[in-house]
């Protein structure tokens, strides 16, 4: 996807989100997110907004922690959250592409890093809005939902911070079913981290499979996975290790 592309969604999303969390109102649960109500989904992402934008407008050129979250709730609490939101927008928009600022995924540029994280970042908070709000969710588009799955698999879980790890090799295979090239990636497990490779491996001891945006939120364990075939045991290992730690 496009630089621009992203940040479309990245301003979509927002809306959508901001507009689910005004409805929830902010004492919901998060059914998404046991632990947290919906002022606590609105701090979070308001701040990891500020946090990415000051990397591109400050062009920091190494890790800084994200600000303190403010001490809001209700409607200001959601006027903050649109504020930040609106910001981060902005300064994707108007960032040059070729702005040097800290980046912590491979990408062909920080912008383009930034943009794209942001855009995963702010639609699987979105869905966590809309899960306190209840109701019928928006929908993800597969393209989008195929490259989030690729940041997830390609970056984040090819980190050693990832905890997906197995002291016997294994072999999980993700494969979404609704897309025109029917997309895969193989995952291979071992004590390390996982190594993703576009493509369907020969043999696979776990295959979880649906369509793209199903796939792509139930590997960030927002829902179950659509369909296991195999050892579920590998599946169940991704629910319980697969939490992301930024940075």
């Amino acid at each position: 996807m496009e630089i621009s592309e992203h940040i479309q969604v990245v301003d979509r999303e927002g809306r959508l989100l901001a507009r689910a969390a005004a409805e929830a109102g902010t004492d919901a649960k998060v059914p998404t997110c046991p632990d947290w109500q919906v002022r606590d989904l609105l701090r979070h992402t308001g701040m990891v907004h500020r946090w990415a934008a000051a990397f591109i407008t400050e062009r920091r050129t190494s890790y800084r922690l994200g600000g303190e979250l403010p001490d809001l709730d209700g409607e200001p609490l959601v006027e903050w959250f649109r504020e930040g939101h609106a910001a981060l927008v902005a300064t994707l928009a108007s960032a040059p592409p070729d702005v040097e600022c800290w980046a912590f995924l491979p990408a062909p540029s920080p912008l383009a890093f930034w943009a794209r994280r942001q855009a995963n970042e702010t639609t699987i908070h979105r869905v966590d809005a809309e899960s306190a709000r209840a109701g019928t969710p928006s929908p993800i588009d597969a393209d989008f939902a195929v490259d989030g799955i690729e940041e997830l698999l390609l970056g984040f879980h090819a980190r050693e911070r990832s905890r997906v790890r197995s002291d016997v090799p294994r072999v999980l295979r993700v494969r979404a079913t609704d897309t025109p090239d029917g997309r895969s990636w193989t995952v291979r497990l071992s004590d390390g981290p996982p190594v993703t490779e576009r493509g369907m491996a020969a043999t696979a001891d776990c295959e979880v499979s649906g369509p793209a945006a199903r796939l792509y939120l139930a590997l960030w364990n927002r829902l179950p996975f659509p369909q296991v075939t195999g050892d579920r045991a590998l599946a169940a290992l991704w629910q319980e290790r697969s939490a992301i730690v930024m940075g």
